[in-house]
């Protein structure tokens, strides 16, 4: 009962004891085997693609994508400035530059506006734009309706970061279905997971192969260890795949669980003045992180102090993501900036949102927000 409340915490149940009790008496415990094809099928037929691979992060799947797009040393790649480092360090692996663009207010995702501009100045200036990397942040896809149209007449390729987005929905289309291909992440926080692992997912075939050959130290089809290109040891375990069949079989139920946690919070602060939860109204949203943005001026206190408070409580909150433009290791690169992502930094908290946050653990957080407001 008194266990530490965190953000989003795995949920595991006896479905994914029997797939990987299934994987280890096969004998498929390499990263190749039965489960790991399955899983691909199935995620990719999840996400609406036609093909999918496999790989050992989120993080993985990001930088084969760049790499299939065609992205080289000296590019420049258009990337959220607020979203978590994964997304700017695979721009970094591939010897391309990240240049950081804002968000959005209502939702934090990719300023549509600030990346045409961003395009257009890099352009003049005479570089290369090698992608374009929205990120479906908290679980809300980006505004494709606008990027994907902006990005074809750019002539740039979009890669999609739904890292955070699985089983979410952009105007009937599901994340990961948006641009020329998307990563998928399966880290133990998100959404479903495999411990560590995530995804490539595409409907172009010549894209997932150029991926599924780098993911495999890029080895060539011949009797002997011969290789042209340099390759990567990105493959994922078949037994982490069969870890994955059982979560993916229960996603929805997971999905459910978070969209009911979402409108209670909604409704807990519905009556506080100057708090608004990022992306509420979204119905394709998955709901991966429940986050509030406070006005300080109108609540009368600060997301940091409620933070503060449920800290009391042993129950984890965490302030949204500290934007690449303002973090040490991406110091004075370049960013088209309107001031919206500092604010959110500044105002935002993502507060307890796991399917597997029971009603004992439910009554404690919601318990403290509520003694936290009646004090104010």
């Amino acid at each position: 009962m008194n266990a530490r409340v965190y953000l989003s915490p795995p949920d595991m149940s006896g479905t994914e004891e029997r797939y990987l009790v299934n994987a280890l008496r096969s004998g498929w415990v390499a990263p190749v085997g039965p489960d790991l094809d399955a899983f691909e099928r199935e995620i990719a037929q999840r996400c609406g693609t036609a093909h999918a691979v496999g790989v050992s992060s989120g993080t993985a799947a990001l930088h084969l994508g760049l790499l299939a797009l065609g992205v080289k040393a000296g590019d420049a790649v258009v990337v959220p400035t607020l979203t978590f480092a994964a997304t700017a360090n695979a721009v970094v692996y591939t010897g391309a530059e990240p240049v950081f663009v804002d968000s959005r207010a209502e939702d934090g995702n990719l300023d549509p506006d600030l990346v045409e501009r961003a395009v257009a100045d890099l352009r003049r200036q005479g570089r290369r734009v090698g992608a374009i990397v929205p990120v479906d942040l908290f679980g809300a896809c980006a505004d494709y309706g606008t990027l994907v149209p902006l990005a074809e007449a750019l002539d740039v390729p979009l890669l999609e970061d739904a890292a955070e987005a699985l089983g979410a929905t952009r105007d009937g289309r599901p994340a990961g279905s948006f641009g020329r291909a998307a990563a998928l992440s399966f880290n133990g926080n998100k959404i479903m997971t495999t411990s560590g692992g995530g995804m490539i997912v595409t409907g172009d075939e010549a894209l997932a192969a150029r991926c599924r050959h780098l993911a495999t130290q890029a080895r060539e089809p011949v009797p002997h260890y011969e290789h042209i290109d340099i390759g990567y040891n990105y493959r994922l375990s078949n037994l982490l795949a069969a870890v994955g069949r059982g979560q993916l079989s229960r996603l929805d139920e997971m999905i459910t669980r978070r969209r009911q946690l979402r409108e209670r919070y909604a409704k807990t602060f519905a009556g506080a003045p100057g708090v608004r939860l990022l992306g509420d109204g979204d119905p394709g949203a998955n709901c991966w992180l429940t986050t509030i943005a406070v006005e300080p001026d109108r609540a009368g206190w600060t997301a940091a102090e409620l933070g503060a408070h449920l800290g009391t409580h042993d129950i984890e909150t965490r302030p949204v993501w500290k934007p690449m433009h303002a973090q040490p290791v991406f110091h004075g690169r370049r960013a088209w900036l309107t001031g919206v992502a500092d604010r959110l930094f500044a105002t935002g908290l993502a507060v307890p949102s796991g399917s597997a946050l029971r009603e004992p653990a439910q009554e404690r957080v919601f318990g403290a927000i509520g003694e936290f407001l009646e004090g104010r």
